[in-house]
């Protein structure tokens, strides 16, 4: 099962890349490249995602209101 996650990544004063995710609670990465970064936050996403249960993972539609955000991905 792919899924979309949003990153925020920022350069820290060390010179090293900070990424975190409002997406997936408990997302932390840190890189010394933005390549890097990428990679261990795609490693961390993918086994916190596994370690929550399937029912955490089902979105809950019933109360979202008249408009709402979402990322939507398209193959050309």
């Amino acid at each position: 099962m792919e899924r979309i996650i949003n990153l925020h990544v920022e350069k820290l004063p060390e010179g090293l890349y900070l990424a975190t995710s409002e997406d997936v609670q408990g997302l932390v990465a840190q890189g010394r490249t933005i390549s890097e970064t990428m990679e261990i936050a795609k490693d961390i996403a993918r086994k916190l995602l596994e370690s929550q249960d399937e029912k955490s993972l089902t979105p809950d539609i019933s109360n979202l209101g008249k408009s709402f955000d979402c990322s939507l991905v398209v193959g050309v």
